[in-house]
């Protein structure tokens, strides 16, 4: 089964680590110098043209990644439940 994360990203649910909400997760300077790192290495990707309002971390080819998702995460929880 899939996540669909939007604009035809799609991310395998067994590989889903967490969903997390931007305007909570980034008032956190951690989670923000994390976010900063994984785009310095490359393991960041956007499905979202636009401010995205929710990330995906997701394990893939034996590293973490993130998506950014123009989707909330109320949304996503909400399509991983359906997906189940």
């Amino acid at each position: 089964m899939f996540l669909h994360v939007g604009n035809n990203k799609n991310i395998r649910l067994c590989n889903v680590v967490g969903i997390f909400d931007m305007d909570n997760a980034t008032l956190s300077a951690i989670t923000r110098k994390y976010l900063s790192g994984m785009e310095k290495e490359g393991l960041v990707e956007s499905a979202v043209e636009e401010i995205p309002k929710s990330f995906v971390l997701y394990y893939e080819m034996g590293e973490f990644k993130i998506c950014f998702s123009q989707l909330s995460s109320a949304a996503l929880k909400g399509r991983m439940s359906s997906e189940s």
